[in-house]
């Protein structure tokens, strides 16, 4: 490909990506909350997790696994309502979106290779296992780590999460287990009994939320989850109780509260 076709091109695919945030950037000044940007980030997760189940390129497992973790993230948002944008930095935006793709082209202009095809097979082989070498590098040196000290536990959180990252669920539970040793966190716990929940170990799940939720009643994630898992145990009963208790104890504004009126109408 020559670079007289490639830039024009880039170009215009820049422009109309960016045309609908600058004509909702210069549109009417409306108070854009915490509540409301929320909302939005989770319709579009949840839009693009079903294009992607659509296309194929998601399993039944893998789709149920991504929406979980998106409504996970939604639980876990705070509910206050933030201040409307202004006027000044609205303007700021408008010049950052010019600047920004002006800077990135200035950057690449010098080295860049428009023609470089994609990284080879056996190239994207040898990335996953030097990434693997690291991994195994983290792992022979946590072991290595006194069980309750905060660099283990901080250590093993990331391994859980580079594991689930990569679909190694077993392997996830059990760095999770590792980085709960001595101290609870209600938040990681909440990812264990995902992980759990995910590889159907649903009893297993629901004795990990029935230890925790005494020491954090109020923890939307644990609440949620244990709903959750009552009903992938198939006991409706005790799944719609927990979430209508849950309900009951949130804010109007909290923005998960449509998701979880959802799953309870789903519910036989």
């Amino acid at each position: 490909m020559s670079w007289f076709p490639f830039w024009p091109l880039l170009g215009l695919l820049a422009v109309a990506a960016l045309l609908p945030l600058v004509a909702n950037i210069l549109g009417p000044a409306r108070a854009r909350g915490r509540r409301e940007a929320d909302l939005a980030l989770y319709r579009a997760q949840m839009a693009e997790l079903e294009r992607e189940k659509a296309v194929g390129r998601l399993d039944e497992q893998a789709h149920r696994a991504a929406m979980l973790e998106v409504q996970r993230r939604l639980l876990a948002a705070p509910v206050e309502a933030g201040p409307a944008t202004g006027a000044r930095s609205r303007w700021v935006l408008v010049g950052a979106l010019v600047a920004v793709p002006a800077l990135a082209i200035g950057l690449y202009l010098p080295s860049g290779i428009p023609e470089m095809p994609s990284a080879p097979y056996a190239t994207r082989q040898a990335a996953a296992s030097r990434d693997e070498e690291v991994l195994d590098t983290l792992r022979a040196r946590l072991v290595q780590l006194p069980a309750n000290s905060d660099q283990a536990r901080e250590g093993w959180a990331l391994l859980g999460n580079a594991e689930r990252s990569r679909g190694r669920l077993p392997a996830a539970a059990d760095a999770y287990r590792r980085a709960l040793t001595g101290r609870f966190d209600a938040e990681l716990t909440a990812q264990l009994a995902q992980v759990l929940l995910e590889e159907d170990r649903t009893e297993e799940a629901i004795a990990l939320l029935a230890a925790a939720l005494p020491q954090a009643p109020r923890h939307v994630g644990l609440r949620f989850l244990t709903g959750l898992a009552e009903a992938k145990a198939g006991r409706s009963d005790q799944a719609r109780a927990a979430w209508q208790a849950l309900i009951a104890d949130a804010p109007a504004e909290a923005p998960w509260r449509a998701m979880i009126e959802r799953r309870m109408a789903d519910l036989p």
